[in-house]
């Protein structure tokens, strides 16, 4: 039989096992005497696909402060760090017309940057930074986000303190008004809540790729958060590091992308499911003197198929604008090719 006694006052109590002892709870109380337990331990899978993200990206999340004439801070927020050599990606509004920055990094490095481009018209600035050998953050295809998919919100409003959270993708598709009035469509809808000054920042899937810019938050208490999608912010990114500016041809509508039944995209030998609606179509503009309608669902412009919104913003380019194209349109069940010409966007 076990013998056991215990030693010392009951405010310190210690197991005494005498020589010899044996028994059924022998094994329980030489647990109880061996170290303490590992520290090291498994995350579990949610949990390890966002600390994965913060690993890979948020060396690459900079804290971006606008300077004003007198270089003196005019505004703040987040960016983040694209190519190797010191391009970063923030939010216009974070910029605020300036044109000279202070950007800080995680790691401490404090660099000047200038402005390379900005586009109001999506939300979108593009800086240089003074510096080179970077961490550097990968796009991710936003047209591939499904709704439920993990999404995590990486900020650096203050330079040292990177800041990270997480949710899903709760919409997609939206539409979200710029501080110059036109809308930006294709927007990512997430409850992964923006910290203060994180607008700017990249949103990042659970592999680690930048799948939308953080832009915006409204109804704080709901949690309802946007972001620019990142075959947006791409394509406007590659535009401002050529020609400082975009400058497109615009058809008069709003629109979003949808999904078809996938019998009907089957049906119409379509490799993706998705297409665009027009939502609505300005009194006025190219596509009203043309005939569309609210609820059109464009398949193709000229033989360009159509996968999303973002596909038609691509192609609308300047080259395109006052001249004849044809959008294959499908209204009710009849499919229809409608000529446009697209107009030169001011």
């Amino acid at each position: 039989m076990l013998s056991v006694e215990w030693g010392g006052h009951f405010g310190h109590l210690a197991p005494v096992i005498w020589p010899g002892a044996r028994g059924p709870n022998g094994a329980y109380l030489k647990e109880m005497l061996s170290p303490a337990v590992s520290d090291d331990f498994e995350l579990d899978p949610y949990s390890a696909r966002v600390a994965h993200a913060y690993e890979l990206v948020g060396p690459a999340v900079a804290s971006v402060i606008a300077l004003g004439k007198d270089a003196k801070p005019v505004g703040q927020g987040s960016g983040v760090v694209f190519t190797p050599d010191g391009y970063l990606l923030t939010n216009s509004h974070v910029a605020g017309g300036a044109k000279e920055f202070l950007v800080t990094l995680p790691n401490g490095l404090k660099s000047p940057a200038r402005m390379v481009g900005d586009d109001p018209e999506t939300d979108l600035s593009v800086l240089r930074m003074s510096a080179s050998g970077l961490d550097y953050a990968r796009f991710g295809s936003s047209s591939r986000l499904r709704i439920g998919q993990l999404v995590v919100a990486i900020g650096n409003p203050f330079g040292y303190q990177t800041t990270v959270t997480a949710g899903i993708v709760s919409a997609l598709g939206r539409t979200l008004r710029a501080r110059s009035g036109r809308l930006i469509e294709s927007v990512i809808q997430t409850d992964a809540p923006l910290n203060p000054g994180n607008s700017g920042g990249p949103l990042v899937d659970g592999s680690g790729l930048v799948i939308g810019i953080n832009t915006a938050m409204a109804g704080a208490a709901q949690g309802i958060c946007f972001a620019i999608g990142s075959d947006t912010a791409e394509d406007v990114a590659g535009r401002l590091m050529r020609d400082g500016r975009v400058r497109r041809a615009k058809l008069g509508v709003a629109a979003q992308t949808i999904t078809l039944d996938r019998r009907l995209a089957r049906r119409l030998n379509r490799p993706s499911a998705n297409a665009v609606m027009l939502s609505e179509v300005i009194e006025g503009g190219a596509a009203s003197r043309a005939g569309l309608a609210d609820g059109d669902i464009v398949l193709k412009l000229d033989d360009h198929i159509l996968s999303g919104v973002d596909d038609l913003h691509r192609l609308l380019t300047l080259e395109r604008a006052n001249t004849q194209s044809h959008l294959t349109i499908m209204r009710g069940t009849h499919i229809e090719s409608i000529a446009i010409s697209p107009e030169a966007d001011d």
